[in-house]
């Protein structure tokens, strides 16, 4: 078989260790005997991925494989499914939690990945697998078109009841504030406010990333003071961070504050990057992580159906909520890992383990927050369009007493049923990358909502 492989990535991430995975992927590939057509090397942009799917095109092949070497947005993967009229595949690779950054996240591609091939109804096989281990029979079965990714949906809720309508009501009238657009390929973050107001009365309104940072500078010496007091409360090493850096980070939570009393706002939804790093010079994860805190959800990557999941769950567990990545699945040790840089309410801190702050990861501006999260049972919700039909998706496990993953919040879990089995559902279902987070076990409460709310429901 003529194999066409797509090797994507991105530079923010750890090139040398991308490279160094790259390079054993295609030794286990090269060991299956199919002639391989493409480039050997990573894809970092859109114009040298066009050139290879050109390459490849003019070359003529049985199956395209896209290796998800780190993670990217969907766009790329879109493109190459619609200009390939042939069986596609995914191949994502996990890596080891050593406490440090994410260095490929590449599982979080291929979760944008399935989302946007399922709203395009493209048929796709899927792999996270790493490819030092035992890979040839998986990879066999990929490429002869024996792990597709499937399609599973939703069901009617189940009957009403007063916590239900109590969770509907409240919720009712509240407005979520979209402060800039949604990154490129990221499916995910797309949404309706006619179809949110209709749903659950919710409205949205969209304001200029401009005005964030506009408020942000004009937070006063008093209000700036008191936000370093409240993070100099919740983490260590606030001083080993660039002062300047640390400034406008903090500036932004008066900033947001300041467009909540004017709005009357009940969440937000923020492009968080790359502006605030590359225009304004200050991570929003601290803030964020601080204003969850006091019940302002804050979504990130402009993610507005987040936000409106954030709402639902806050008000069903009466506690802060933590909108996270899915970044880890393994059946061997039949846990995952949610994480996110640096935004989880310190509320949610294992108190055996120290709270710091931090930079982010990709860009190295503070702040964030860094800890590992605090054992206990934990439901999972997401407000989901998979598939183009929105639908309730419910989880719920338990956050295990473990080393931190990963920089930033993070955490390992263990779903209530085997993580392959919760892994596999995730690609058939579509879902999107972002899960809001509660501790306590919130499924009664919520499945009551789907039904108030008309919402079919899906648990995974």
């Amino acid at each position: 078989m003529r194999l066409g492989i797509l090797t994507l990535g991105r530079p923010t991430f750890d090139v040398a260790f991308a490279e160094e995975k790259l390079a054993a992927m295609l030794a286990a590939l090269d060991a299956t005997g199919h002639d391989l057509v493409g480039p050997r090397g990573l894809l970092f942009d859109e114009t040298a991925t066009r050139a290879a799917m050109d390459e490849i095109a003019a070359s003529g092949i049985d199956r395209l494989l896209i290796l998800q070497v780190t993670f990217t947005d969907a766009s790329m993967t879109v493109a190459a499914a619609d200009a390939f009229d042939m069986p596609l595949a995914i191949w994502s690779i996990p890596e080891p939690r050593l406490g440090g950054r994410l260095r490929l996240n590449a599982f979080c591609g291929l979760n944008l990945a399935s989302h946007a091939l399922g709203l395009r109804k493209r048929d796709f096989g899927w792999l996270h697998a790493d490819p030092a281990g035992d890979i040839a029979s998986d990879l066999a079965d990929l490429l002869a078109g024996r792990r597709m990714a499937g399609r599973l949906d939703s069901v009617p809720p189940p009957e009403r009841s007063p916590e239900g309508a109590r969770v509907a009501m409240a919720i009712r009238g509240r407005r979520i504030g979209r402060i800039g657009e949604a990154p490129a390929g990221f499916d995910t973050c797309a949404y309706s406010a006619e179809a949110i107001e209709a749903l659950a009365g919710v409205t949205v309104e969209a304001l200029p990333l401009d005005d964030l940072f506009e408020a942000a500078a004009d937070a006063s010496p008093t209000a700036l003071a008191e936000t370093r007091a409240l993070a100099e409360a919740d983490v260590t090493g606030l001083r080993d961070v660039d002062q300047a850096e640390l400034d406008r980070s903090l500036r932004l939570k008066s900033g947001i504050e300041a467009l909540r009393s004017s709005g009357g706002y009940s969440a937000f939804a923020i492009r968080c990057w790359p502006e605030t790093f590359t225009q304004y010079g200050g991570a929003v994860c601290g803030p964020a992580a601080m204003l969850g805190e006091t019940g302002l959800p804050c979504a990130c990557e402009a993610d507005v159906m987040g936000a409106l999941t954030q709402l639902i769950l806050m008000e069903a567990a009466q506690a802060p909520v933590f909108l996270t990545d899915l970044v880890d699945m393994d059946p061997k040790d039949d846990t995952g890992v949610v994480w996110h840089c640096g935004q989880a309410p310190i509320s949610m801190r294992d108190p055996d383990a120290p709270a710091t702050a931090t930079v982010h990861s990709n860009r190295k501006q503070p702040l964030l927050y860094q800890f590992p999260l605090k054992p206990g049972p934990v439901t999972f919700l997401r407000i989901s369009q998979a598939f183009g039909r929105t639908k309730m998706v419910l989880g719920a496990g338990e956050m295990l007493r473990r080393p931190m993953a990963f920089t930033g919040t993070s955490g390992v879990v263990r779903f209530t049923r085997p993580v392959g089995e919760v892994l596999a559902d995730i690609i058939a279902s579509g879902l999107e990358h972002h899960m809001a987070l509660a501790y306590g076990d919130h499924r009664a409460t919520l499945r009551a909502t789907a039904a108030e709310l008309g919402l079919p429901l899906l648990e995974i």
